[in-house]
């Protein structure tokens, strides 16, 4: 963890670059506090034990010290909190989304490090009046049990920082802490870029999972569940007006089910022509489209459907060999490990890759296609060095985290990587 005040320049033009910072956030009390009444409305299917998550979630981290810088959210939104203007301002915002104006002054009054806490582990409802009495809700602010999925919230696109338009109220809290951070923790000097709320964006949703940063002018972007053309259109505006050449392609993705929720669940690149994916959503004819949005001179130069999302990437140059998510012998064990985010890997540098070793068939499939096979552990423990290896992946347990409905892509934030 880096203490001092220099800037850390932020930096991403690829999804493989070699990883020099990551903000993540350690899964706490907010993810026990659920119960199987409210499990939906957190977005799980299910409850987590938080004693085994962490330990999963140490392998993570231990593995990525290793590699770079590493970032907790907790740590900086307490530094970010030590202006008192910033503070002021976040919790007003809070209080105003979430329709708790009655801690408003309780938070205002904290220190920092423990205002920091509440506003990830919630705030339980005083019971000092009737209704509050009769209520069957616990907290008056609740807790963020998603924060540990730190792809969502914010998304770094070259030298800037996208702030996440979230599809789910609940998930909304985690995109103002993440831009209260950018905006003015004294580590950083970015420009973080919001969508606005207008007539012309109505509608516009956006989350971290559905953005892929393949080269420094070309996005994948998904359209589903979680993020709408409005957000798009957004994106093409912003670039326009701001002069930049661009390629998105977009990726529409099915609604259900919910391991369907973000793009990275389907396709994450792991090396400069590799890619993981799962078959019957990214090369399977089927209803779902794919679009390339070309941008040049302050306009759209072109916009066209494409046959699919390895084709469309091809005509710009870079061609994928594929492997597939459960393999490719069985259609039940593909869908088997998608649904525990066997597709979705988190590269640490060019064909360096982490994923969960529960998807035995996918982790098995990468050994033949020449991925040495490495323990976490055995990374965090330096009793292995990557630099001898020209592709590997590290695997984690994610027995319990990946019940959450997400892989180690989604539990990472980039800030920075070398150019490839």
């Amino acid at each position: 963890m880096n203490t001092a005040q220099t800037k850390f320049n932020i930096s991403v033009t690829s999804e493989i670059g070699e990883l020099e910072g990551v903000i993540l956030h350690t899964p706490g009390l907010e993810i026990e506090n659920m119960t199987p009444m409210n499990v939906e409305r957190a977005l799980y299917s299910d409850i987590l034990n938080l004693s085994v998550a962490n330990c999963e979630y140490k392998q993570l981290q231990g593995a990525l010290a290793q590699v770079g810088e590493v970032f907790q959210i907790r740590s900086l939104l307490e530094r970010t909190l030590q202006n008192s203007k910033v503070k002021q301002s976040l919790v007003e915002r809070v209080c105003a989304n979430e329709a708790a104006g009655e801690v408003q002054q309780r938070l205002l009054d904290m220190n920092d490090k423990e205002l920091a806490r509440c506003l990830i582990e919630g705030v339980l409802l005083q019971k000092n009046n009737l209704s509050r009495f009769l209520s069957h809700e616990r907290y008056a602010l609740k807790p963020l049990h998603n924060f540990f999925f730190t792809r969502d919230s914010a998304i770094t696109i070259d030298n800037q920082v996208l702030i996440a338009s979230m599809a789910n109220k609940v998930r909304t809290r985690e995109a103002m802490i993440m831009e209260a951070i950018f905006d003015f923790h004294p580590m950083f000097a970015t420009r973080t870029i919001n969508i606005p709320d207008s007539r012309e964006f109505a509608g516009a949703r956006i989350e971290g999972g559905d953005v892929l940063v393949v080269a420094e002018n070309v996005l994948v972007i998904g359209i589903g569940a979680r993020t709408t053309p409005q957000a798009v259109d957004f994106l093409i505006d912003y670039f326009c007006q701001n002069g930049q050449s661009k390629h998105i392609i977009v990726q529409e993705l099915p609604h259900q089910p919910e391991s369907f929720i973000h793009l990275d669940m389907v396709f994450t690149q792991l090396d400069r022509n590799i890619c993981m994916i799962y078959e019957p959503v990214v090369l399977h004819p089927n209803m779902y489209r794919t679009v390339h949005i070309a941008i040049a001179g302050g306009e759209v130069a072109e916009i066209r459907e494409e046959h699919n999302l390895l084709t469309a990437l091809a005509r710009l140059g870079i061609e994928f060999e594929t492997i597939s998510c459960g393999g490719s012998a069985d259609l039940w064990t593909q869908e088997r490990e998608q649904w525990h985010s066997g597709a979705n890997f988190f590269a640490i540098a060019p064909g360096k890759i982490i994923g969960y070793r529960r998807n035995i068939n996918t982790i098995e499939e990468l050994d033949r296609k020449g991925f040495t096979i490495i323990d976490a552990t055995d990374v965090a423990e330096k009793k292995v060095d990557l630099k001898n290896y020209n592709r590997c992946v590290i695997t984690i347990d994610g027995s319990e985290l990946s019940r959450g409905g997400g892989g180690c892509r989604c539990m990472t934030m980039p800030i920075r990587r070398r150019p490839v």
